[in-house]
C-alpha cells in the first residue's frame, strides 16, 4: 500500500502522439514523440506487439510525465504511457471526451 500523498506525487497528463516509429532491432518497442501543450517529450514504450506506429499518430493518451528519464536501447525515455495489460494484448487508455494536450489527470 502507498499513501494518498505518495500517489499525488505522480503527475499524469494527456499527450497527443505526433510521431511514432518502431525501435530498430527491438520487437516490442515504439518511440513516440508526444505533445503536452507547453512541451514535447520522447517516450519509449513496449507496445509494438499490440499497436502499429501509424495507428497511434494523432491520438491522445494519459502519460506519467514526472519520471526520471531513462535510456532504453540507446534512446532517452522521458515518461510512460498508461495502458492495461491483459493476456491477449496491451490496451491503451484514451479519454472519452475531448481533452487538451497537457491536461492533468486527477
Amino acid at each position: 500500500m502507498i499513501s494518498y500523498n505518495d500517489f499525488r506525487k505522480v503527475e499524469i497528463r494527456i499527450g497527443k502522439v505526433l510521431s511514432c516509429e518502431k525501435v530498430e532491432d527491438a520487437d516490442k518497442l515504439l518511440k513516440l514523440e508526444v505533445d503536452f501543450g507547453e512541451y514535447k517529450r520522447q517516450i519509449i514504450s513496449a507496445i509494438a506487439e499490440s499497436y502499429n506506429p501509424e495507428e497511434l499518430i494523432g491520438r491522445k493518451f494519459p502519460f506519467v510525465v514526472n519520471l526520471e528519464p531513462i535510456k532504453i536501447r540507446g534512446f532517452e525515455s522521458q515518461g510512460m504511457i498508461l495502458a492495461i495489460d491483459i493476456p491477449e494484448k496491451t490496451v491503451l487508455i484514451e479519454p472519452t471526451e475531448e481533452a487538451p494536450e497537457g491536461a492533468e489527470v486527477i
